[in-house]
């Protein structure tokens, strides 16, 4: 039985995509990922895929732009690139790109988004830093990290794990981000081995 195909979304470092990358090798995630795609021709996970024999595609928004083509023209191109490959789960680990219901339409209850906040709390983006700005303000003591099904409402689908993190008295913004980020790269395989294991339920 061949197991389920992967394609991940990076937009810049690719920590969480390199956290996948491992985990398909130790066999902690039952999967194989069959390709990693970038907005952004600088980002760093590129290398992380190259390195790991992994096929990838940068696709930026700016020529659409500059060609005075739209936003759901590129997301439409982008899902086609996509479903070429035949994924069963499409990993949103950092892409910083909002896709719209064109784009979800064509892989429906099939994308899955890993968020640094609590389901409800700091949608959108900067969130590990509002969430530290309202900490220093005496709003909040803990934030969290969750994965989460993608719908065309920003970081609102269902949630399939979450995880709190504190923050404690003397943090930097700094020390908030690293707590996170560890958080992160547990959750994301654990949230797409979850969401694989539902989908074959």
């Amino acid at each position: 039985m061949s197991l389920p195909r992967l394609v991940v979304l990076i937009s810049g470092s690719g920590t969480n995509l390199q956290a996948l990358i491992d985990a398909v090798a130790a066999d902690r995630l039952r999967a194989t990922i069959v390709l990693v795609v970038s907005n952004k021709k600088t980002a760093y996970g590129l290398q992380r895929a190259a390195a790991a024999g992994i096929p990838t595609i940068i696709f930026p928004l700016k020529p659409y732009k500059d060609a005075g083509r739209t936003r759901i023209e590129y997301d439409i191109d982008l899902a086609q690139k996509i479903l070429d490959v035949r994924p069963d789960l499409v990993v949103l680990a950092g892409w910083m790109h909002i896709l719209s219901s064109q784009f979800l339409d064509r892989f429906p209850n099939n994308v899955m988004n890993l968020h640094p906040a609590l389901p409800g709390e700091f949608d959108g983006a900067e969130a590990i830093h509002r969430a530290f700005d309202a900490f220093m303000e005496g709003k909040i003591k803990r934030t969290g990290v969750m994965v989460h099904k993608v719908i065309a409402d920003v970081d609102r689908g269902e949630v399939i794990l979450k995880e709190e993190v504190p923050i404690h008295e003397g943090d930097r913004l700094e020390d908030l981000e690293t707590r996170i980020h560890v958080v992160e790269h547990r959750l994301i395989v654990a949230g797409a081995q979850k969401f694989l294991d539902e989908l074959v339920a």
